[in-house]
This record gives structure tokens, sequence and C-alpha cells, in this order.
């Protein structure tokens, strides 16, 4: 499966299994195993949905969001069930207001899950790590 690296972007073929002991991207060395939701830009976040055979789960968030922040820990924590199963990503509509508006995002919290390069749910609203873990269940 084609994995992208969150250090450095490049792309990775691993081979799929139920669980892994060990995965380095194959140019910086980078564990491929690090769950800490990586940050997407209009830079490089056509190039992760694209190219991710994982499911890609994405919160758009802001730094003033009151249920962002209290969000934050538990969309953490819940990356931390998924290593090489689903990569949690996080774009601050602050930032990059084009990626907000390009996918319509009235409110934040907001969870998109793209699967094949295309989104294939969206939830709006601060969810819980249990809850998290269910969405990204749903698409392994």
């Amino acid at each position: 499966m084609k994995v992208v690296c969150p250090n450095c972007l490049s792309l990775n073929n691993v081979p799929k299994k139920d669980s892994y002991k060990k995965a380095n991207c194959g140019n910086c060395k980078h564990s491929l195993l690090e769950t800490k939701p990586m940050e997407l830009t209009q830079n490089n976040f056509d190039d992760v949905i694209i190219n991710s055979d994982l499911p890609v789960i994405v919160d758009f968030w802001a730094p003033w969001c009151g249920p962002c922040q209290m969000m934050a820990p538990n969309f953490e924590k819940a990356a931390k069930n998924f290593p090489l199963k689903a990569l949690f990503a996080k774009v601050n509509t602050e930032n990059e207001q084009n990626l907000g508006a390009r996918f319509g995002i009235r409110s934040i919290p907001t969870i998109i899950v793209f699967k094949e390069g295309k989104e294939v749910q969206r939830v709006s609203g601060a969810l819980d790590e249990a809850n998290l873990s269910k969405l990204a269940q749903q698409f392994i």
C-alpha cells in the first residue's frame, strides 16, 4: 500500500499487515508508525490525500475555537490506535482559508474522512476519543 511520510512527504510502498514492529520512510528514515496528526497546508494537502492508500481523517479547526481545543487531545489519542491503518491530519482554517472554502467548512471543528482521494464522510462538532476511533474504524 502507498503511504505518505508525515515527515518528508515521500511516497512509500509498505506491505499491508495486521500490525507492524517497524516501518521507516525509504527517503528520510523517519518512522511511518508515528501517529501524531500531521499538519496539512495548501502546499501538501492534495499530495497527501491523493497519494495515501490509508483513509485520511482530517480535522478542520482554528486556534480560537474552544470546542476545537477541547477535541485536540482526543484526536491525538485516537490517532495512536491506528498506526499505518489511518492517517490523522489537521488543517488550521485560520491559516488555510482556501482549504476551508474549498471544502465548504461552515462550522468547526469539522472532521472529513478521505479515502482513495475522495471525501467519504463528514462530521461537524467535537467528538470524543471513542467516537473518533469508531469513525476511523469504519474506513479501514
